[in-house]
């Protein structure tokens, strides 16, 4: 992985787009079914869309019918990091990336075999690299 990203939140605001920035740095979920990977089928690879590292693979997406992309597991175990998260009345768990710690969405453990997991994640927080 590259070396960790530190910025200003000044910075994010500008280098951002408006929904970029709510969801990653501001911990905002955009709305079931309306960002621009949830139905996405290409093969590729999904980056931060903050700091363009590696996070998922097209080869674990998968379609949980929830409305956002949905993928069983990341790149690589150092890919994402992990946090408890208590806000809305419910206990989560958030994933961020682990290079610039910006909020992806949340991992839950209903997920298909073999993982059993199932990382719930917000398009606003991707871009994608179609695969060659």
């Amino acid at each position: 992985m590259k070396p960790k990203v530190e910025k200003s939140e000044e910075e994010w605001r500008r280098e951002l787009t408006p929904e970029q920035y709510a969801v990653c740095r501001e911990k905002g979920t955009e709305r079931a079914f309306s960002g621009k990977y949830w139905d996405h089928h290409e093969a590729g690879v999904y980056r931060c869309a903050a700091c363009d590292a590696e996070l998922f693979s097209s080869d674990t997406k998968f379609d949980s019918g929830t409305g956002w992309p949905s993928f069983s597991q990341p790149m690589a175990a150092d890919s994402v990091g992990v946090a408890e998260d208590d806000s809305h009345f419910m206990r989560r768990t958030e994933v961020v990336c682990a290079r610039c710690r910006s909020h992806l969405g949340h991992v839950f453990e209903d997920g298909p075999r073999p993982t059993g997991l199932r990382y719930c994640i917000n398009s606003a927080s991707l871009d994608f690299a179609k695969k060659d």
